[in-house]
């Protein structure tokens, strides 16, 4: 003889479990999958492919240390990252010193979070055609010389040589063979120099440091005659509202994660501690920055009070 009701307990159960499991999914909405991805960014300030590398390594690596869904988006030039961040488009932005001001100027509460240590001291490398070497041996020999910056936006491309110009008595906009061209990329301003396009111009040292280890920087076409005095520069930025947007300790996540950077922890690691030219990352703070802050506005490249 069966029990009474059992059926109808059965199917009683049955339901309950159902609603329970439509309940857990419905809270699983907090769960990593259903955040939304975080996009990181970069200054241009390399060759596509090196750049393309360059952030789909790290968008890995912040994705497995985070459980977040990481992509790169890619910059046509340097306003155009840092008007992506200020939209919010771009929640972690790899920037050089003026375009993190910029970018932090813009976009409510961001913060920079991380540097190389070599971004503490970094600095910029005059370079010249081989064949004038023997004339120009200073800044002042700039003088009535064709010459490149790299992108209106960089730090170590434009505004820091453009100081150090000034410093030295050269109007880099009246005493030089015509305006000043803008190359757009640190690797670009090598190349034209290297050709004769231009006498001279100035880069990031670590791009022309990596150029000459590599063989890629010919001294029977361009040398270096001028390495500037040292300036904080390359840092990552992040949103304000990481927190809010992703969950509770996600500012933290990430910046852990890009201080645990080692070579030692895999051979992608290693690639891309490589491309940053660099061993790890180190704390950082916006304070550093002010300097860059004070100079570009002192030469009219940055608005302000």
């Amino acid at each position: 003889m069966g029990i009474p009701g059992a059926p109808w307990r059965a199917r009683w159960l049955m339901l309950t479990l159902a609603v329970v499991a439509l309940v857990a999914a419905a809270c699983g909405g907090d769960d990593a999958d259903d955040r939304p991805t975080l996009f990181i960014g970069g200054i241009p300030d390399q060759d596509v492919s090196t750049l393309e590398r360059q952030f789909n390594l790290l968008a890995d690596y912040l994705s497995d240390e985070t459980g977040l869904e990481v992509e790169y988006r890619s910059s046509t030039d340097y306003a155009a990252i840092v008007t992506a961040f200020a939209r919010d488009d771009v929640q972690v932005g790899w920037f050089g010193g003026l375009t993190g001001v910029q970018a932090r100027e813009r976009a409510d509460a961001a913060v920079a979070i991380a540097q190389r240590p070599r971004d503490a001291a970094f600095h910029s490398v005059f370079i010249v055609r081989a064949a004038l070497a023997e004339e120009v041996r200073s800044l002042a020999d700039l003088r009535d010389r064709s010459f490149t910056f790299g992108s209106e936006s960089s730090t170590s491309g434009h505004l820091m040589p453009r100081f150090f110009l000034a410093e030295a008595g050269i109007d880099a906009d009246q005493d030089m063979d015509g305006l000043p061209n803008f190359s757009g990329s640190h690797d670009r301003t090598l190349a034209l120099v290297a050709s004769g396009a231009f006498d001279a111009g100035a880069l990031n040292e670590a791009v022309w440091d990596r150029a000459v280890a590599n063989g890629d920087a010919d001294p029977s076409t361009v040398v270096a005659f001028f390495r500037t005095p040292p300036y904080f520069d390359y840092h990552f930025v992040v949103q304000g509202n990481l927190d809010a947007r992703y969950g509770a300790g996600t500012r933290a996540s990430i910046e852990g994660a890009l201080l645990r950077l080692r070579p030692a922890q895999s051979s992608e690691v290693a690639e891309l501690l490589e491309i940053f030219t660099t061993d790890r990352f180190v704390a950082t703070e916006d304070a550093n920055y002010d300097a860059i802050r004070d100079v570009a506005r002192g030469l009219g490249i940055l608005q302000g009070e």
